[in-house]
């Protein structure tokens, strides 16, 4: 399965939130200058509109003003108009105390309010900046701890774990669900607290306006958030349902490419297109359910807002009539109206972005509290011993200088990958150092995982394994590990030249030593025909080169690596057969002094192992050498026979 999208709901929203709050708690200093500075800017922010309503009421009081007769006073004038029965116009100039009969608009006190409202504005946006510089280091370094955590929980765990969680998923909770712990933090962390605070500051600075206008605007709150509570409690369940069909579509397209080739032999492209349709056809569904439903929350929050507009607006005017509110008051009110819904509405907005950010962030903590492979003993003086075939070379933790015999021995092991179904059961091998034991039989005997078992990706369920009379469990795993080379059936390159690909795992080989390699693999003179040589530089899968090129460079690895016991797991199956001859010959000079284990379909490659083990069902039915084992007529010599019968008598590696 491929990455698929974040979760967009947490189980335990509230543990997970607790838990990322605790993370950020790493930085609390951070956060409490975020706080303050939040504290700061909003209130410059809400106290402009207040501020420029002062300006309309001095330019709205020098329009009016500048029409009536000078002499007077407001008071005497108001008095006069009252008198004369015009109690309308007498109220509404009442209100107006910047108002002088005769006088026009005071340019300069309105020029200095506007200066006042101006600074205010840049102030808040300036701690604003602060603020949001702040915030993007403090969820940057969280989220870099949460990288960092997460590249070291994949090294911890065990083996098992990757057999039960698909590649996709993993790779999606390692990248798309930190980054999306990152954009939520990012967006909400400072976007909630201002948004907050300025709800907060916008209902202290309407009370100081007008109470009952208050009441009005408040009265949205409930609304608002009984809607966006309606609207996400139906819009969860699609979500999820749209993240699931994302993953499902995902994984297809991942099979898709990973498996080009068998698709097109096979000529299952129709196939392949039908279910990719059926996927695409299925998160196109669920997608818009999922956004239509979600996307009704904006349009009913803007809604609430405008009709608490109307009503503010009506009210107000009012007011404005009656003479106990000023028009630059009713104004600076509906500055605060629309300041006052807006917020609200992105908190709601915010809301679903934090629970999906804190889906991602629990998905992210289900990865880190994986059990863990069993707790590694103190280190110990265990790995390998440099040889004579390749100089220069060493594993790339410095510890080549110590040795190892290679006496290794499966005593009473018994194992499966599932409880319910055994798959090693009481076996018995020893391997004395230096032997070569050949490893043989049909698909699904056991054979890699005795080679999984050597390595501890697994335990045994029972019995134990032995390296030197030593209890492997014992051992420290990297140690233990830095005492094998191994070379798989299936090759593993990265992006990087193949000179780093050979020197993997090497401590600074010498060049001569990374040549030596690729000589003794024969893998030099393929290398030395490519137009840059050891410095071609390949791409992850190593595309560019044959099946059987990119095996030469693994078993050049091995030769490099110069470990005292080997892991062959088919290690000549992807080479020709005029190849395989040199390989061969090769492997036979590394294993020499060398405890080696070799699982092989190709029977003619072990013909002259010191000891052949068949296996069956997870169990050893038989062992001896080549001569022996065709001489005893059982399971061995009815594998030799069904591999050659017919074969072209040239060679029996043929």
């Amino acid at each position: 399965m491929a990455m698929g999208a974040p979760a967009a709901k947490a189980d335990d929203f509230r543990a997970s939130a607790r838990r990322l709050l605790g993370d950020l708690t790493a930085h609390r200093g951070h956060v409490l200058v975020i706080t303050v500075l939040g504290v700061i800017g909003v209130a410059f922010s809400v106290v402009g509109p207040k501020v420029l309503g002062r300006a309309t009421d001095l330019v709205f009081a020098g329009a009016i003003g500048r029409h009536l007769p000078a002499g007077a006073t407001r008071e005497q004038l108001v008095e006069g108009l009252r008198a004369r029965g015009d109690a309308r116009l007498a109220d509404l100039l009442s209100g107006m105390p910047d108002l002088v009969p005769g006088v026009g608009v005071d340019t300069g006190a309105v020029a200095q309010v506007l200066a006042w409202a101006l600074g205010l504005y840049l102030l808040s946006s300036l701690f604003t900046w602060v603020q949001v510089w702040l915030t993007t280091t403090v969820v940057q370094a969280t989220v870099h701890r949460m990288r960092h955590d997460v590249e070291h929980k994949l090294e911890r765990l065990p083996v098992r774990y990757f057999d039960t969680e698909s590649r996709g998923d993993i790779l999606s909770r390692a990248t798309n669900d930190v980054d999306n712990v990152a954009q939520s933090l990012q967006q909400t962390m400072t976007q909630m607290l201002n948004s907050a605070l300025t709800v907060l500051g916008v209902i202290v600075m309407m009370l100081t306006i007008s109470p009952l206008l208050t009441i009005v605007a408040v009265v949205s709150i409930p609304v608002m958030a009984m809607i966006t509570m309606a609207i996400a409690k139906r819009s969860q369940p699609q979500f999820r349902e749209q993240w699931a069909a994302t993953g499902r579509l995902n994984g297809h397209v991942e099979e898709m490419y990973s498996g080009q080739l068998l698709i097109k032999v096979f000529g299952q492209q129709d196939g392949a297109r039908r279910t990719f349709a059926e996927h695409n056809d299925a998160l196109y569904e669920s997608a818009f359910k999922a956004q239509f439903v979600s996307g009704m929350i904006q349009p009913a929050m803007w809604f609430v807002s405008n009709l608490n507009f109307v009503l503010v607006a009506v009210i107000g005017g009012v007011r404005v009539a009656s003479g106990s509110l000023s028009i630059g008051g009713v104004q600076a009110f509906i500055q605060y109206s629309r300041q006052f819904s807006q917020p609200l509405g992105q908190l709601a907005a915010m809301a679903n972005m934090l629970q999906s950010g804190v889906a991602s962030a629990e998905r992210v903590y289900s990865l880190l509290d994986a059990e863990e492979e069993s707790p590694d003993v103190p280190s110990r003086t265990v790995t390998a011993t440099l040889g004579d075939d390749v100089a220069g070379g060493g594993r790339a933790d410095g510890s080549a200088e110590r040795t190892v015999a290679g006496r290794v021995a499966f005593e009473d092991v018994s194992f499966s990958y599932s409880p319910d179904t055994p798959l090693i059961e009481h076996l018995d091998l020893v391997a004395e150092p230096g032997q070569t034991i050949a490893i043989v039989g049909p698909t699904g005997a056991g054979k890699t995982t005795l080679a999984n078992l050597l390595l501890r990706y697994y335990d045994v369920d029972d019995g134990r394994i032995t390296l030197d009379r030593t209890d492997i469990r014992d051992l420290p795993r990297r140690e233990l590990r830095s005492a094998f080379g191994v070379v798989l059936q299936d090759t593993w390159l990265f992006t990087g030249s193949i000179r780093d690909n050979i020197a993997y795992g090497a401590a600074h080989p010498t060049e001569d030593a990374v040549v030596s390699a690729a000589a003794a693999a024969h893998a030099d003179h393929f290398i030395r025909t490519l137009p840059d040589g050891y410095d071609t530089v390949l791409d992850d899968d190593g595309s560019s080169l044959s099946a059987g090129q990119r095996q030469l460079l693994t078993i050049a690895r091995a030769f490099l690596a110069d470990p005292s016991i080997l892991i062959l797991d088919e290690a000549t199956s992807s080479v020709d057969t005029r190849t395989e001859a040199l390989v061969q010959e090769a492997m036979d000079r590394l294993r020499r002094d060398r405890t080696s284990f070799v699982i092989a379909h190709r029977l003619s490659t072990i013909r002259h192992a010191d000891r052949i083990v068949v296996m069956e069902q997870g169990a050893i039915v038989e062992q001896g050498s080549h001569d022996q084992l065709l001489a005893s007529g059982g399971a061995y010599a009815r594998l030799y026979q069904a591999q050659f019968s017919g074969a072209v008598a040239e060679d029996p590696s043929a």
